[in-house]
């Protein structure tokens, strides 16, 4: 077996000559690409190396010595440690032409030289206290008797030191430090690994994850800080399954958020899944429909449609909705929200979209128009059977450029459909994520 190559220990001084995909600068040594957190191209920095491969390595600024002119002061004082976000330091403009880059460089690689007919308008909106969920880690760190309460740092092996996140919606940031202190007075403190947090219309939820019972003491403690701080309280002692809603006892478990331009609102539970920026979901959800181009009799299939985050707006534009979901909750939570919002013409399916779905009793249907929002693995089952559907437009909302890509290729090949137009959102800003959406029309 080959021996490890040791960390060189020493500070390296290097000329960053371009951006990553990801936003890392790219220095070459000795031949050899290196790819260096949080430095920017033209910049002169010093760092220190993190990772040794074999053919790049990579490392993270320790002083820049020679800023580009662009570079932006990070509002957050945890940018160093903290792996939550890592461009606060790009212009956010500038981290907006990095993620149409990136999603032109993949329709390029993986859609067979792709290129839209049209490039839509960026969808933009806060970058600052945006988010309003996350999934807090925690851990107690014995030898200083204290617990930290946060994200990853940026190697990924342990919890950053942070009291706050600029990212995080003020209402979410504030818990950090008091969950901290509360954490370290239970009994139980060595065995929660996580806390999940939530924002809706009506206040915030947590979900406390804790691998031991609760000691009657560590239940009183808890109960008495949701209660002081107005949050509802989940106790999850093992499965998504075991979640029981602790404080206040009594009353709905639901929180909600609402799309006031379709006059809709839509309640979850805390852990399911919804969009964490309010204002792009919003504008995201206008821009879809509008690209749609629903009429009165249009019948339109609806595929991950989650809680119906799409498909009850879509309904009341046109004759009929299909949702169609992977899990089966979901599933449950769109009938829910259209009795709840009084739409009765939907249906929604659980079916399992990866596998075989042409015996599926939605399948046989006909129609006009389809919206795809797929997770990271994307929709490559689907292409040919959506060929065969024959709708009219498809609209394709994604969370990863690349999957977006090699399924538009598949489209396109097809011979069938037009590459009409695409374009990205800034759902995450200040992170390398990159949301996007396609449209292609039947030829």
């Amino acid at each position: 077996m080959r021996k490890k190559k040791a960390l060189p220990t020493a500070l390296t001084t290097t000329m960053i000559d371009s951006l990553a995909h990801d936003g890392r600068g790219v220095a070459h040594i000795d031949g050899k690409a290196v790819f260096v957190l949080g430095a920017l191209p033209g910049e002169q920095v010093t760092f220190q190396y993190t990772a040794l491969h074999g053919r790049y390595d990579e490392g993270q600024v320790v002083e820049v010595l020679q800023p580009n002119p662009t570079r932006a002061l990070p509002r957050c004082e945890y940018v160093n440690s903290c792996g939550g976000c890592s461009l606060q330091h790009i212009q956010s403009q500038d981290q907006i032409h990095l993620k149409q880059k990136v999603l032109t460089e993949q329709l390029q690689h993986f859609g067979g030289q792709l290129s839209p007919t049209t490039w839509l308008p960026v969808i933009t909106g806060d970058v600052w206290g945006y988010r309003r969920k996350a999934r807090f880690s925690v851990r107690y760190v014995i030898k200083k008797d204290s617990v930290l309460v946060g994200f990853r740092e940026k190697n990924g092996r342990y919890v950053a030191d942070i009291n706050d996140c600029a990212v995080l919606h003020p209402q979410l940031a504030r818990l950090i430090p008091l969950l901290r202190v509360l954490i370290l007075q239970l009994a139980a403190k060595e065995h929660i690994p996580q806390i999940e947090v939530a924002l809706g219309n009506e206040g915030v939820a947590m979900v406390i994850r804790h691998l031991v019972p609760l000691t009657a003491q560590d239940s009183a403690l808890i109960h008495a800080f949701a209660r002081e701080h107005s949050i509802d309280c989940y106790l999850q002692p093992k499965g998504i399954d075991s979640i029981v809603k602790f404080q206040p006892p009594n009353g709905e478990a639901h929180l909600s958020y609402s799309l006031p331009d379709f006059n809709l609102t839509f309640r979850f539970h805390p852990l399911d899944f919804v969009q964490v920026n309010e204002t792009i979901n919003q504008r995201m959800v206008a821009k879809v429909i509008e690209l749609l181009a629903l009429t009165p009799d249009c019948r339109v299939l609806d595929l991950f449609c989650g809680l119906g985050n799409f498909t009850l707006p879509m309904a009341k534009l046109c004759a009929g909705v299909v949702g169609v979901e992977g899990d089966e909750g979901m599933v449950q939570r769109g009938y829910e929200n259209a009795a709840y919002n009084q739409i009765t013409n939907v249906n929604f399916y659980a079916c399992d979209l990866t596998t075989d779905i042409t015996q599926q009793p939605w399948a046989v249907l006909p129609f006009d128009k389809v919206l795809l929002d797929p997770p990271r693995s994307g929709a490559a089952e689907l292409m040919p059977w959506l060929v065969k559907l024959k709708p009219k437009r498809i609209v394709y909302v994604s969370c990863n450029p690349a999957t977006l890509a090699r399924d538009a290729g598949l489209l396109v090949a097809s011979g069938k459909y037009r590459f009409v137009a695409a374009g990205v959102m800034d759902m995450f800003a200040h992170t390398t994520h990159v949301e996007s959406m396609a449209i292609f029309d039947r030829l």
